[in-house]
C-alpha cells in the first residue's frame, strides 16, 4: 500500500510540474519572441523482478523549437529571425539569447532591446549605430545600411539551451554555454519591419491544462483511497 502512496505523489510531482509549465506558456501567449517550455517525463524503477515499482521522474523541460508566427509592424527597428538562429544581449546576467527583434537607437546611436540591453553584433561587441542617419537598412544577412554605408551586421547565434535551461525576462534564455555566431548559413537570416510572436496555441495549451488538472484530481483521489484502505487494514490489524 505503501508503494501505491509514492507512486501516486511522484505522479504529482510531476503533475504539478506540468501545471506550472502550461500556466507560464498560457501566460506568455502574448509575449513577443516567447518560445513555449515542453516537459519530458521518465519511468524510475525500484526493485527487480515481480516486486519492482515503478515510478515518474520530476521532468525536465526542454524549449520548443517551433517557430512563432511573423508579424508586420513597419518599424525599421523591428526585427524578426528567420530561420533557427538567435539575438545575443547583454544583461547584467550575463549574454543572453532572445528572438525579440522589438530594438530601438538611443541618443547615442546604440542599438537597444526594449528593455534598454544592448543588441551584439557577430563579434559580440554592442552594436554602434550612426544617430544623425536615422534608422537603418537590413539586409538578410543582417548587415545593417546608413545612408547606403554598411555601418554592421546584427550578431545571429546558435546554441543548446539543453534540459532544465534557466530564462531571463519574459522570452530570454540564458545560454549554458558560450553561443557560436551563425555565419555563411543560407537558411538562417533577418526580416527588417516584422517581429516573431509566441509559439505558444493557447487552445492547446488550456486543453492541457484541463486533462492536467483532472489528472491530478484522480491521482489525488486514489492516494485518498489508498490512505483510507491503510488506514482500515491498521484497525482490523489492530483489533486482533
Amino acid at each position: 500500500m505503501q508503494n501505491g502512496l509514492y507512486v501516486a505523489l511522484s505522479a504529482q510531482v510531476a503533475l504539478e510540474k506540468r501545471l506550472n509549465t502550461i500556466a507560464d506558456n498560457v501566460a506568455n501567449a502574448s509575449t513577443v519572441g516567447f518560445r513555449a517550455t515542453g516537459v519530458k517525463f521518465e519511468d524510475v524503477v525500484s526493485g527487480l523482478g515481480p516486486k519492482s515499482v515503478s515510478f515518474t521522474s520530476p521532468g525536465d523541460t526542454y524549449l520548443s523549437t517551433q517557430h512563432g508566427a511573423m508579424r508586420e509592424t513597419g518599424n525599421p527597428f523591428d526585427f524578426a529571425i528567420r530561420g533557427d538562429a538567435w539575438f545575443g544581449i547583454e544583461t547584467p546576467a550575463g549574454v543572453v539569447m532572445t528572438r525579440d527583434g522589438r530594438f530601438s537607437m538611443t541618443a547615442e546611436g546604440q542599438l537597444v532591446t526594449v528593455e534598454g540591453h544592448p543588441v551584439l553584433d557577430a563579434g559580440g561587441a554592442p552594436m554602434q549605430l550612426d544617430p544623425r542617419a536615422g534608422p537603418p537598412t537590413a539586409g538578410s544577412d543582417g548587415s545593417l545600411r546608413q545612408d547606403g554605408r554598411l555601418v554592421g551586421a546584427i550578431g545571429l547565434y546558435e546554441f543548446n539551451p539543453g534540459t532544465n535551461f534557466v530564462r531571463y525576462g519574459n522570452s530570454g534564455v540564458i545560454p549554458p554555454t558560450a553561443p557560436e555566431p551563425v555565419v555563411d548559413r543560407m537558411d538562417a537570416g533577418i526580416v527588417q519591419g516584422f517581429v516573431e510572436e509566441s509559439n505558444v496555441n493557447p487552445i492547446k495549451e488550456m486543453s492541457k491544462l484541463i486533462m492536467v488538472q483532472r489528472a491530478f484530481e484522480n491521482t489525488a483521489a486514489l492516494m485518498r483511497q489508498t490512505e483510507a484502505s491503510f488506514s482500515d487494514a491498521i484497525k482490523t490489524l489492530g483489533s486482533k
